[in-house]
């Protein structure tokens, strides 16, 4: 199952963009009877919200989401027009903000960036085991 989207560049379309993300999984739920914790609705749901406000953030062109689900895990993919490969930084427990990446790399079983002719995508991927990863 997978679902696409385009997001435009008003402050909005990260709370749409969340909304998205919970039709999706209830959608899954419906039509494929695959059970999505609510461990793993509200991580999906976080994933996309940080994944659209980095691309927000750092981007002056639109935002494409798409969301996939097999019968493992959640991908979110997010692709945006900044050639830019975005790298978390060094923990700082003084650092207010940037702790986007951060918070992705440490809820996901999965993260990577392709450079793409025009732009980035990034691919994130959330288990639907609801046991914590160990990454």
């Amino acid at each position: 199952m997978r679902a696409g989207f385009t997001l435009g560049r008003d402050g909005g379309s990260i709370a749409q963009a969340r909304q998205h993300a919970a039709a999706f999984l209830d959608q899954a739920h419906v039509d494929y009877r695959v059970l999505v914790s609510a461990r793993v609705r509200d991580l999906t749901q976080l994933v996309v919200s940080e994944l659209v406000t980095n691309a927000h953030k750092y981007t002056p062109g639109p935002v494409l989401v798409e969301l996939r689900m097999s019968v493992r895990a959640v991908d979110i993919v997010v692709w945006d027009s900044e050639p830019t490969v975005p790298a978390a930084r060094a923990a700082d427990p003084g650092r207010v903000g940037q702790h986007g990446l951060e918070i992705v790399q440490a809820v996901t079983e999965y993260l990577f960036v392709e450079q793409e002719p025009v732009g980035k995508r990034i691919t994130a991927r959330i288990g639907l085991d609801d046991a914590p990863s160990m990454s």
